[in-house]
């Protein structure tokens, strides 16, 4: 069995102003478990453990989206909170796509996905970028307003080109993820 799920990655210069993002809010010294600037991405589908067997499946399935969608633009901006910025549980960069690709590429993937037994997700899609996840209210009240202060922060836009199916496995330090296929956009 494998820990998997589809991602859109993020190029180094977007991971760059996230951790100048994340630096100012780690000063803030609340009790957050940050995520490492260079594992942040965008799920697109969190399968959890699954068969080997079912990779080629997974990859052949979503071969039509994947094809009939071409790159497309994601601007990063503005920080946020689950459940929401005065308490914070989990701590978000947000992600603008003005040409709304995203959304219909992600739902025509799930209808994709459904189609060979993985289930739909019940919640609806919110692209986000996660910084970290709050474990108590130390401090809090300082996160809070170093967050607000990014609530309209501009890091910038990159070209999606590519999705990825990774294997995630969780280990003390942090999860390890390794790529297990790459699929270009819009060949």
């Amino acid at each position: 069995m494998i820990r998997s799920f589809l991602a859109i990655e993020l190029p180094g210069t977007i991971r760059k102003k996230i951790e100048e993002v994340q630096g100012n809010l780690k000063s803030s010294n609340a009790d957050v478990r940050w995520v490492s600037a260079e594992k942040i991405h965008l799920t697109l589908k969190f399968f959890g453990n699954i068969e080997e067997s079912r990779i080629e499946p997974i990859v052949k399935s979503i071969e039509q989206p994947i094809q009939n969608t071409p790159p497309f633009s994601l601007m990063v901006r503005g920080v946020g909170a689950f459940p929401h910025l005065k308490n914070p549980r989990v701590i978000w960069l947000g992600l603008i796509d003005g040409k709304e690709v995203l959304a219909f590429f992600q739902k025509e993937i799930e209808v994709q996905l459904e189609k060979i037994g993985f289930q739909k997700e019940d919640r609806p899609f919110h692209p986000h970028l996660t910084l970290g996840r709050v474990k108590s209210n130390r401090e809090r009240e300082e996160l809070v307003k170093r967050m607000e202060k990014f609530r309209e922060e501009d890091l910038g836009n990159f070209q999606v080109e590519r999705i990825i199916l990774l294997k995630s496995d969780l280990k003390p330090s942090g999860p390890i993820y390794t790529p297990l296929r790459e699929m270009k956009l819009g060949k």
